[in-house]
């Protein structure tokens, strides 16, 4: 409410709209942890049916809810406050803090709604709040296009919802969360899921993959960069995860459909190494960002696909924090970037010891996962994703054992990524205890499909780490004549969104001249 009210306050004083902006805030981050106390102490919240509007308004307040309240209360204040200083002076200031002031507000709406009219309303007024701020700057041509792309993606996302909504409606007569899930908990002790809440569950996934801009409908948030920079760290911190709020929200639905699950998997793990590729060549430091997010996004959606509800929500908290700091961080890279390097005496790591360094971290996340109490057998994709998390220590480990090697530096190598390694896995225990009860229980998938994906990404991301230092970043006239022209055509992303830019064109023109 309080953010809500800054589009009615005037607009005579930029500045201290956007201290009262700030306020707001505050005030939705104390009220996000004054709730998550009491949903320690007391157990999930509602509230209770309000006469003639009971159907379409209402709170539900459990362990998600809470994780996610407090995780854009606290990304959103700190955004509200860099604004403060980065929009002075601008002629927009004013409309820009009432813009951001209601896109705050829709998402945190949609993170407490009750029911699943709210939720549908929420989810279209966080489109409409982020189609606005994108297109902030209303005289440039790539936001312009930029935003007409998501707005076609977002509105075939909401037409998913809504269909998934009312087919949920059919099927058990109420739009309240808790009804939905007493009716699924029955639907699951049944064993047999019928046709409609399938199709359902595929619309949910389907709106999922839309709302996290992956591939093929992707390019739309690599062209963002027109937008002023809180904006960027809202979206990549805050509101592109709403796309993976509501596969956790819906995972009840989502587990009964395999359809569905498979959907997720595919296009997720896919979206997460094309975007991760593609991301190694990218010279522009928030183009590269924005490919990260792309990337992300698909694993946590790929974590959705195996049942790893627990890991694909730490996912998305850990994402949002490092994402926010990075984009309103971006402005500093280059003094970042020189006080953080240093000469490796052999350079880059030769491709075996890299070989032999991935080899070494597999082997250590099985190892320090079992002991940790987790079954390989049991839980696949938990080690994998592990696994592949690890593999950004692989330069680490190789240049221990390159030139020069010492027992020293190589014994405090192992202990280091064996810290990391048991950090992770404690990670996901804590996620697992907190949420417990609010998400479905049950070990992740080991049916044919999700081990057949598991095996793919991991062996892509072991590839792509070796392939990183040989020739993927390699200097043009040091890499292979194959090596040269895919590093090209990685760099244009295969020209998936040049395709779409030029239906988007064709069919919907800018009407304003090209800039060069």
């Amino acid at each position: 409410a309080a953010l809500l009210a800054l589009a009615l306050l005037p607009a005579s004083d930029p500045k201290r709209l956007a201290g009262l902006a700030r306020g707001g805030a505050l005030i939705s981050l104390a009220s996000a942890a004054i709730c998550a106390l009491l949903v320690a102490i007391g157990g999930p919240l509602a509230t209770p049916a309000l006469p003639g509007i009971g159907t379409f308004v209402g709170i539900l307040f459990d362990a998600l809810t809470a994780v996610m309240f407090l995780l854009v209360s606290f990304v959103g204040t700190i955004v509200v406050h860099f604004s403060r200083n980065y929009m002075a002076g601008d002629p927009g200031h004013a409309r820009f803090t009432r813009l951001l002031g209601l896109t705050l507000a829709s998402v945190l709406l949609l993170i407490l709604a009750g029911n699943m009219a709210m939720f549908l309303a929420a989810w279209v007024a966080t489109s409409v709040g982020l189609n606005q701020l994108l297109l902030f700057y209303s005289d440039r041509p790539a936001a312009i296009l930029a935003a007409r792309k998501k707005f076609i993606a977002s509105r075939i996302g909401d037409a998913c919802l809504a269909g998934a909504v009312f087919l949920a409606w059919q099927a058990f007569g109420t739009l309240e969360f808790s009804g939905l899930f007493a009716g699924l908990k029955g639907v699951a002790a049944s064993g047999e899921t019928p046709a409609g809440l399938t199709i359902a569950a595929v619309l949910i996934a389907a709106a999922a993959l839309l709302k996290s801009a992956q591939f093929p409908l992707h390019g739309w948030i690599t062209e963002v960069m027109e937008t002023p920079t809180p904006v960027s760290a809202l979206l990549h911190a805050g509101i592109i995860n709403a796309g993976g709020f509501l596969a956790l929200r819906f995972s009840p639905l989502l587990q009964l459909s395999t359809p569905s699950m498979d959907l997720l998997l595919v296009v997720g793990g896919f979206t997460a190494l094309f975007a991760s590729v593609v991301m190694l060549t990218q010279n522009a430091i928030k183009v590269a960002l924005a490919w990260s997010t792309i990337a992300q996004m698909g694993f946590m959606l790929l974590q959705c696909g195996l049942g790893a509800w627990p890991a694909a929500l730490l996912h998305i908290v850990a994402h949002s924090l490092y994402k926010a700091h990075a984009f309103l961080s971006s402005g500093s890279v280059i003094d970042i970037a020189r006080a953080s390097w240093s000469p490796s005496p052999g350079g880059a790591p030769h491709p075996a010891r890299l070989g032999l360094a991935v080899a070494g971290v597999l082997a250590g996340v099985g190892i320090v996962g079992t002991l940790s109490g987790f079954e390989l057998g049991r839980e696949p994709g938990l080690f994998a994703l592990g696994a592949i998390l690890l593999m950004g220590l692989t330069h680490y480990i190789a240049q221990s054992i390159d030139t020069r090697p010492t027992g020293f530096v190589i014994a405090r190598t192992i202990v280091g990524a064996a810290a990391v390694a048991g950090l992770w896995f404690a990670l996901q225990s804590g996620m697992a205890w907190l949420i417990a009860g609010s998400l479905p229980d049950g070990a992740d998938r080991t049916d044919l499909v999700a081990l057949a994906a598991i095996v793919a990404v991991v062996a892509g991301f072991a590839a792509l780490t070796i392939g990183q230092a040989s020739f993927i970043t390699a200097k043009p006239g040091g890499a292979p004549e194959w090596a040269r022209a895919f590093y090209v055509h990685a760099q244009n992303g295969l020209y998936v969104n040049a395709l779409a830019n030029r239906l988007v064109l064709r069919f919907w023109p800018t009407g304003l001249p090209a800039r060069r």
